[in-house]
């Protein structure tokens, strides 16, 4: 039928993209390699992003997506025109998590995190942005510029803050890692502002 017609070609571009190309395609496969393919192809065209959802006076909360589905609420500063340095929201566009293993944050976060921590997820090829860090804290005094976690968040005083940081990233630590780790991996921050 149509349907494993485009599986199969599904099954070639896949297998072609990740630098993998089968003899022949698979004329009939089994319901097993059907699943396969159809787990990765899922896999592969999930997206990874943290859409903006609400602005404080200084503040932005965003949610944060991991193959499509909502994983927790960010806190970052407020979008800014121009840049101030610890104060500003970092920009939206299409960018890339990577590992990184040095520096006085990462053995802070190895000392609190144990075993769980492998190194800080940095937000990479920001302009003008670095050592843009997806980690915990509550307030936007404490981003430094960079998105905070947490399960839930509150409104006080004008401003979001986010509560439950430290579950929020214990859960979505492990996830944001092996994206990291994935040398293809893309992550799209945008705004989308609904109240």
């Amino acid at each position: 039928t149509s349907r494993w017609k485009l599986l199969l070609v599904l099954q070639w571009e896949l297998l072609e993209s990740r630098g993998r190309f089968l003899e022949k395609p698979l004329k009939d496969p089994s319901p097993k390699t059907r699943d396969f393919f159809y787990q990765l192809l899922k896999t592969k065209t999930m997206e990874n992003k943290i859409i903006r959802v609400a602005q404080g006076k200084q503040s932005t909360l965003s949610q944060l997506y991991i193959n499509g589905i909502f994983q927790c609420y960010l806190l970052e500063d407020k979008i800014r025109e121009v840049k101030i340095a610890s104060q500003t929201a970092i920009p939206t566009g299409v960018f890339e998590l990577k590992l990184n293993t040095w520096g006085a944050k990462n053995a802070d976060y190895k000392r609190v995190f144990g075993n769980l921590h492998q190194g800080m997820i940095e937000i990479s090829g920001l302009p003008n942005f670095s050592f843009v860090y997806i980690h915990v804290g509550n307030t936007i005094k404490d981003t430094a510029g960079c998105p905070l976690c947490g399960f839930g968040f509150q409104f006080a005083e004008g401003d979001f803050q986010v509560t439950q940081s430290i579950a929020a990233y214990k859960m979505i630590y492990p996830k944001l890692v092996a994206l990291a780790k994935d040398p293809s991996n893309k992550f799209t921050i945008e705004n989308n502002f609904q109240f």
